[in-house]
């Protein structure tokens, strides 16, 4: 089958929008399809956000291939008669965000009209899809009571789990993911301060603009937790990812309200680690169970502390969630055949 996958993109900036993308095109050749990928580039503020789903809009692939994959939006804005969309966010700002301080449209009679036209627009290019896929059943949620959609949730698997592997715990808490204010990673050294146990904190990632960064060496200093927190800023490479992971006490994702499980609640149930995560973290909660195959705790440095604490003094409870997270991805068939066979065949 000739597929073509779409996607829309912020240049430069890395992390599961990207990765899916990415890794649907390598699975799809590895099953013998043809494949090619767009990526479109796209402003979403709010002044250039109609000329931009124009463009998108005249976009004419109608004849180009047998099926159109569309994941980041708007690229569901694109024609195609056998167009099937695997959805994986609005854009928030203009949604669920719309009122809150993560927005940047004006709360102006332009700006709501603004937003008006892109519900309007939403719905109508995603009531052309033969079949809408979410990633989780909390996207799922938001297309059903902001643009009146049923979709099916398909969760995306990682690209080679079985890289990982479960090896003898150290003392380490890691958090692998993109370092940004919404992602949390000051709870967790803020939790630090508060910690009774020897156990220790491991920050990879790589913020967009750097400055989190500093915010987050800054605070481990003045909590005085410098001894207990290693920072690997930047985009680590794959093989010191699965070292870290795969030898950690356990993981930690606690973003605010996020829209799917994460990459790295996967990577840490390839390696048989439970994770760490919070009650208003969103997607995660579809995934992790509290005192089964991972902690959720209250979005506080005390509770996060806690947490951390029971993962270090009861390190058989520990490996015993670690190995149910495993046993999760297999009962929630997370796996590309499921999603290659979704994908093509709805």
């Amino acid at each position: 089958m000739k597929v073509i996958i779409a996607s829309s993109f912020v240049p430069f900036v890395n992390g599961g929008g990207r990765f899916i993308v990415e890794w649907l095109e390598e699975k799809l050749l590895e099953y013998g399809h043809e494949v090619e990928k767009f990526y479109l580039p796209f402003n979403e503020q709010h002044d250039k956000l109609l000329e931009n789903l124009l463009s998108y809009r005249l976009l004419d692939i109608s004849n180009k291939s047998d099926r159109l994959i569309t994941i980041r939006p708007p690229a569901h804005s694109i024609i195609h008669p056998n167009k099937v969309v695997w959805f994986i966010h609005h854009l928030r700002g203009y949604y669920d965000l719309a009122e809150t301080k993560h927005t940047s449209v004006p709360d102006t009679g332009e700006g709501r009209a603004i937003r008006d036209a892109l519900h309007r627009h939403d719905t109508m290019a995603l009531k052309e899809a033969r079949t809408v896929f979410t990633n989780s059943s909390v996207v799922g949620d938001r297309l059903k009571k902001y643009n009146g959609i049923a979709s099916k949730t398909l969760f995306p698997p990682l690209l080679s789990p079985d890289r990982f592997y479960c090896g003898e715990p150290n003392d380490e808490i890691v958090s692998v993911c993109r370092l940004e204010t919404h992602k949390r990673q000051h709870l967790f050294i803020e939790a630090m301060s508060y910690v009774k146990t020897p156990v220790k904190l491991r920050i990879c990632g790589k913020s967009s603009g750097g400055t989190y960064e500093q915010k987050l060496q800054q605070l481990a200093h003045t909590q005085n937790v410098e001894d207990k927190v290693h920072f690997d800023f930047g985009w680590i490479s794959e093989k010191d990812k699965i070292k870290y992971v795969s030898n950690s006490l356990a993981c930690v994702y606690a973003p605010e309200d996020e829209d799917s499980y994460g990459y790295p609640t996967l990577e840490a149930a390839a390696a048989e680690k439970p994770t760490l995560t919070t009650w208003d973290a969103g997607g995660t909660l579809e995934f992790i169970r509290d005192g089964e195959n991972g902690l959720i705790t209250e979005p506080s440095p005390q509770d996060i502390a806690e947490g951390f604490d029971k993962l270090y003094l009861d390190q058989n409870k520990t490996k015993q969630m670690g190995q149910a997270a495993a046993d999760t991805v297999r009962n929630l068939n997370i796996t590309w055949d499921h999603v290659i066979e979704s994908l093509l065949n709805h």
